[in-house]
């Protein structure tokens, strides 16, 4: 008897404080809702997570007759809230718990703060953050905790900047709590940081409005200086696609004075080399896909380099010294190119994907780096570097810059200047298609793609000096900066018209650009 008593009085008591916080997700009331997630997430109970998460997710379901509150777990098994154990199925009467924006910012606070004390520092990075977005004071406590034992530098600084963010809308934090919290969140210096300050509101002591204003101010003359690197480093990415576009124009008007203007026809045949490729690969060999464009480098550069040549021994050396004729029958041929492409592989745009190595970003500082820009960057440079060693130190490198710089005197020295601009023009030409591969990982390939480009590329071989490969890199990259900052003051159209002015002001007093090639360019 006193055994069955004892069951009796002990059965109320199974329902404890946690079942009681579950309980009230059955009470349809937001109210009662939000008191619920905070004494969840204070409980330490290990069902914490799963029941907030499942919350955040649309999966917390609540019986308003049994009180009963029930999670549907990824796998559609479902689960009681408060025991854990398995449910045949969901009860006729239950429903999702709902949720509002104002509750949804909670659910968010309180799953970052019951990820606060996680093992993985990457897990104890992101709660840290979202507290910081958040602000909510209930997980003061829990942030606190965790700086205290924190270990890792970056870690601990997330946990001191949530903390801060805390303080600073606490309503009963000191003037001393609240300005020690602006000068932690001052020291972020990013937008968010700049966002929280500005939200603190107008009805603060006055010390604290102040050293809040002063911080605000501090944060955006620094983030007008990221921006102007950001900018910058657009600039250069920029720079670096004209550089890889122009290199091979500049080659080949330099050797042969030839004004090509199916030169962006040989980017976009280096572009749909690199589709083949991958559609190739994608078909037959899916696991060398990361290695995609590396394959379509070399097959680009023949691809290109070989109809150059076929384009210099059947059209172009019939044409030399009527710059007229050949600029009109290299357009002429750009059109056909791009009607054969539009032939064989349609008009519109073909998809190329990015190898994982180059897919992604991440931050330096408060600017964002992309790992396509970048490599393209590396790339364009590693290019530049081996071309320069090739016209320096390889046989026929020698020769093209003598006939550069006086063909007469090289073909009296036996030099073949009629096959040094065949296989000059093929080299242009193959440097165009290694470009047409880069530039298929940041524009649309499609048969416009050239077009794009070529307008550019005179103006940096014009702008650098005509044949000159250190003018073009000076070209390349201080067009592609002063295009970025131009940009956001007058606007991609009129930016580019102010660049183009400034070129033609500039050849006015310059007529052979930056760097002027001497001999038989100054000649003619």
């Amino acid at each position: 008897m006193s055994i069955l008593l004892i069951t009796c009085f002990a059965l109320p008591a199974l329902a404890g404080p946690f079942e009681d916080s579950v309980a009230k997700f059955a009470n349809d009331e937001f109210s009662d809702t939000e008191e619920a997630i905070g004494e969840i997430a204070a409980s330490g109970n290990q069902l914490a997570f799963p029941i907030i998460s499942a919350l955040q997710d649309g999966r917390l379901s609540a019986d308003p007759e049994t009180k009963k509150v029930f999670i549907t777990q990824a796998d559609s098994k479902i689960v009681d809230a408060t025991t854990g154990a398995a449910v045949d199925k969901l009860p006729d009467n239950a429903a999702t718990v709902r949720l509002n924006n104002r509750l949804r910012r909670t659910v968010e606070a309180a799953l970052g703060g019951l990820t606060l004390m996680s093992p993985d520092p990457a897990k104890r990075l992101a709660a840290a953050q979202s507290v910081f977005k958040s602000h909510e004071e209930s997980a003061l406590p829990n942030v606190e905790a965790a700086l205290a034992k924190e270990t890792n530098k970056a870690t601990r600084q997330a946990f001191a900047e949530a903390r801060a963010a805390i303080l600073l809308f606490k309503s009963d934090a000191s003037d001393n709590d609240k300005l020690e919290a602006i000068a932690v969140i001052k020291a972020r210096g990013d937008q968010e940081a700049m966002a929280l300050l500005t939200s603190i509101g107008s009805d603060q002591p006055p010390l604290v409005a102040k050293a809040a204003a002063g911080a605000i101010s501090s944060i955006q003359g620094n983030l007008a200086i990221w921006s102007g690197v950001q900018n910058a480093w657009y600039g250069l990415s920029l720079g670096s696609v004209l550089l890889l576009a122009a290199i091979g124009l500049a080659i080949t008007f330099g050797v042969m004075g030839v004004i090509n203007m199916a030169h962006g026809e040989m980017v976009m045949l280096g572009a749909y080399t690199t589709f083949v490729v991958q559609e190739v690969i994608r078909t037959r060999y899916p696991a060398l896909f990361d290695y995609s464009l590396l394959i379509a480098v070399p097959l680009a550069f023949l691809v290109a380099g070989g109809i150059g040549v076929l384009i210099e021994r059947s059209i172009i050396r019939f044409l030399y010294g009527r710059p007229l004729e050949t600029l009109l029958a290299t357009w002429g041929l750009s059109l056909v190119l791009q009607q054969a492409v539009r032939t064989a592989f349609g008009p519109t745009n073909r998809e190329v994907g990015n190898p994982s190595w180059m897919s992604g970003a991440f931050e330096l500082g408060q600017i964002t780096i992309t790992y396509n820009r970048l490599w393209i960057l590396c790339f364009t440079m590693a290019v530049f570097a081996i071309l320069l060693a090739m016209l320096r130190y390889s046989a026929i490198g020698l020769e093209m810059r003598a006939v550069t710089q006086n063909r007469r005197m090289a073909a009296s020295m036996g030099i073949a200047t009629s096959r040094v601009d065949a296989l000059t023009f093929g080299l242009g030409s193959g440097i165009a298609g290694i470009a047409g591969v880069a530039l298929s990982q940041i524009d649309n390939v499609s048969p416009n793609l050239g077009q794009s480009y070529i307008i550019d590329s005179f103006m940096v071989v014009v702008f650098g000096g005509v044949g000159n490969l250190w003018g073009t890199l000076v070209g390349a990259f201080t067009l592609g900066i002063a295009n970025k900052f131009l940009e956001p003051v007058a606007g991609a159209v009129l930016g580019k018209i102010a660049i183009l002015v400034l070129i033609i002001l500039f050849i006015q007093k310059r007529p052979r650009g930056l760097f002027a090639l001497k001999g038989r360019a100054v000649e003619a």
